[in-house]
């Protein structure tokens, strides 16, 4: 699988680098995830991480600090929502979010000072990630037989340097909040999203189709071969990240996401807001939702 195969093309807009892109690169987060009202267990996991370079002084006859701090740092965001019986789906998104961790921890550290030539390289590590997860999920399962058929989707994102890197499989969702108005960056890997992408559905029967739920891209599940779905783009100042799972989704409609982000751009009362509102709406499912705000060190009081 190339990496050509598996990235869309993106909207025009987000791949133009701004006239006069920002010096400081300020990250501001905040993630949540909750049982909802129906399900017993939570199946979902999520982490929100820093990288950061460091130098540690083992000796020295200087004073200094015994540990120095690279001021670059790059950011990753994981939703992951398990699927699978007997508490399998919580082994599953536990188990990728964890490969992940380990595997971005060795291979993305070199990249919290992005250069434009390194991109691809990010790319690449991000596919081989998931890759890796993939397998892992596999092993894990070849095992233990009573988790056999686990699986998770997974959504996961690098902010560096007004950079925005995105990997995801799955219907767990990676929305981009810009200029007022909210971008979904990721597409549905299910049964109903392709009949809406072809046309044979529309998108308001696709919301009531008893397939809906069916996901066709997993890591794990019943066979290997995952297909990583790719997004790079450009950040600007008070850009907002939404990564959620489709417990928030399938309880909480776009527009009311828009009313909420635009009410109040703080992550944490946003995923407050939004979580509440999923169980307020039913709450089927797990809900899980992530928050990131992107600013000028430069117009921050």
């Amino acid at each position: 699988m190339s990496l050509a195969d598996t990235q869309p093309e993106l909207p025009r807009f987000r791949l133009m680098a701004p006239a006069n892109p920002p010096k400081g690169f300020i990250v501001r987060s905040f993630g949540l995830t909750d049982l909802g009202q129906v399900r017993q267990s939570n199946e979902d996991h999520f982490a929100i991480m820093e990288l950061a370079r460091t130098m540690h002084v083992h000796g020295t006859n200087i004073h200094q600090a015994q540990a120095q701090y690279s001021h670059h740092r790059g950011h990753i965001f994981i939703v992951a929502d398990g699927m699978g019986g007997h508490s399998a789906g919580e082994v599953a998104s536990a188990l990728t979010v964890m490969t992940i961790e380990g595997f971005l921890l060795n291979t993305l550290n070199r990249f919290t000072n992005l250069q434009a030539s390194e991109e691809h390289g990010v790319m690449e590590e991000f596919q081989n990630a998931v890759l890796q997860a993939d397998a892992k999920v596999f092993e894990e399962a070849a095992q233990h037989p009573e988790l056999l058929g686990m699986g998770t989707t997974l959504t996961m994102a690098f902010a560096v340097e007004w950079k925005l890197f995105v990997a995801h499989a799955g219907d767990s969702r990676a929305y981009l909040f810009s200029k007022n108005e909210l971008h979904q960056l990721t597409q549905d890997h299910t049964v109903v999203a392709e009949m809406v992408r072809q046309g044979v559905l529309s998108p308001n029967e696709a919301l009531r189709h008893p397939s809906r739920h069916v996901v066709t891209n997993i890591l794990g599940g019943v066979e290997p071969g995952v297909r990583v779905e790719l997004h790079r783009l450009n950040l600007e100042p008070d850009d907002l990240l939404l990564m959620c799972s489709d417990g928030l989704t399938e309880m909480v409609t776009d527009d009311r996401i828009v009313a909420i982000i635009r009410e109040d751009r703080d992550p944490q009362r946003v995923c407050e807001r939004l979580v509440a509102e999923a169980n307020a709406n039913g709450g089927k499912d797990n809900v899980t939702v992530v928050v990131a705000t992107f600013h000028d060190s430069a117009k921050i009081d």
